[in-house]
């Protein structure tokens, strides 16, 4: 099962997709079908390893993932700070725009 039929399904369950989170074994499963938004934060350079603050909006199938680290929690937080599904890419755009300015 791909990301976009599981979404479809938890939401005929009656699940509020927006902000669930995809099992272990789906989340690396399956690559975008397209990367239409992304932005990172880097001040040390294309040499620092550590991580930084990011927005990216991924869609799988017709449904779009908006997932990052806002600018707010520092130059090297960790780990996903939030997280959005939608099936309206304008929404998830202007929602990973707005947690990275």
């Amino acid at each position: 099962m791909n990301i976009s039929d599981w979404l479809d399904e938890k939401e005929t369950e009656g699940f509020d997709v927006s902000q669930i989170v995809l099992p272990d074994g789906l989340s690396y499963d399956e690559a975008p079908d397209e990367t239409p938004f992304y932005e990172e934060i880097n001040t040390c350079g294309i040499f620092c390893t550590k991580d930084h603050p990011f927005s990216t909006v991924e869609r799988f199938g017709h449904w779009y993932y908006c997932r990052g680290r806002d600018k707010e929690t520092g130059i090297h937080p960790s780990g996903i700070e939030w997280r959005f599904f939608t099936r309206n890419i304008d929404l998830a755009v202007k929602t990973a725009k707005l947690h990275i300015e």
